[in-house]
């Protein structure tokens, strides 16, 4: 089984929230979508679900339009940010209920709700409320009514966002087993956060204001981004860009910083270039350096988040461990040129380490 999007573009009163987006995914497989707020992504399973009409285009299972089925033939089940639950049924009458709507015997749904329910971890909450549920617990009953229909896609709209950070761990986790391969159908799981991305993802749909801009296994995706906006996205926070040049056999930054040029750029012609490097792969006290102050520390567990003004312009650096600097400190960041990125004028990727 395959689904297929062709040139699908989706614009309300001139905002743009598809354009000319195309793929084709394979059955068996957990896809992530990955894209910051208002990137399109919702829309998109929308379009999928049947519940927006696309201005252009057309979403086609195993070669035939699905703008062909109605909705209630599709197969598709979605789950939401803001998990939805019958609050007067119980949670095995909450998983059943869709299937009680497609015909099945009530013992037939009954015994498949339990099954699922014993799935997810929910054995022994059959008879509860919705409202006797935690918040992770309502996340799973609504999970697991999706996951009884055994439907041909499923479509989960950022269904983490909503809960703490420790019970995103827990449930992330829970997904990747819960939805590897389900029942050989197709899963496609937004979200805005780049680990959640690449835990869960086989592969991974990166979309930006309506546009896709990179499909690929989520470690290609993560070393080879297809442009600056890509790496900026992919990573948390967010790639440091710094203007600059080769010349002369070497990098020479925006601000006097020079490198000896690395391998891996060694192919290019010389001129100008955006440079990128991650957070996390800048160091402090280096002294081959250059020299910023500090304008704010974040402390984040067990990582501290600097935010510094440099000759280069603003740079984020995070370090392991817990950093006590005060505010306008002067800090000396050292770049490695062996993992600098270099992107075209464009923004397009020229080199990576």
């Amino acid at each position: 089984m395959s689904l297929a999007a062709e040139n699908l573009s989706v614009a309300v009163e001139g905002t743009v929230y598809l354009d000319r987006v195309g793929f084709t995914l394979q059955r068996g497989r957990l896809y992530t979508v990955l894209g910051r707020t208002l990137a399109g992504k919702t829309t998109l399973l929308r379009v999928i679900a049947g519940l927006q009409e696309p201005d252009q285009g057309d979403v086609r299972l195993d070669g035939e339009p699905l703008s062909l089925r109605p909705i209630w033939r599709r197969n598709v089940a979605m789950v939401y940010q803001q998990f939805i639950n019958y609050p007067h049924l119980s949670v095995v009458d909450n998983v059943a209920f869709p299937l009680l709507r497609a015909g099945w015997s009530k013992a037939a749904a009954k015994a498949r709700a339990e099954e699922v329910l014993a799935g997810i971890g929910l054995s022994g909450f059959e008879a509860r409320r919705p409202g006797q549920l935690s918040g992770g617990q309502q996340q799973r009953v609504a999970l697991a009514r999706a996951l009884a229909r055994r439907a041909d896609i499923l479509l989960l709209d950022e269904p983490l966002v909503n809960l703490d950070f420790k019970l995103r761990e827990q449930l992330r986790e829970e997904f990747r087993r819960l939805l590897s391969g389900e029942d050989k159908g197709i899963v496609l799981y937004t979200t805005t956060d780049p680990a959640e991305a690449m835990i869960l993802g086989r592969e991974m749909l990166v979309l930006h204001e309506g546009q896709l801009l990179q499909v690929g296994a989520p470690a290609q995706v993560f070393d080879q981004p297809a442009s600056m906006t890509v790496a900026s996205i992919v990573s948390d926070p967010p790639m440091n860009f710094v203007e600059g040049a080769i010349e002369d056999g070497a990098v020479r930054l925006r601000g006097g910083l020079t490198h000896s040029l690395p391998q891996h750029m060694r192919g290019l012609t010389a001129g100008s270039y955006h440079f990128g490097f991650r957070a996390n792969e800048a160091t402090i006290g280096d002294s081959a350096g250059i020299d910023g102050a500090l304008i704010l520390a974040e402390a984040a567990g067990s990582e501290t988040i600097l935010h510094v003004d440099t000759p280069l312009g603003p740079l984020v650096i995070q370090l392991e461990g817990i950093h006590s600097l005060g505010i306008g400190a002067t800090v000396r960041v050292g770049i490695d040129d062996r993992r600098l990125f270099a992107f075209t004028p464009g923004g397009t990727l020229a080199a990576a380490p």
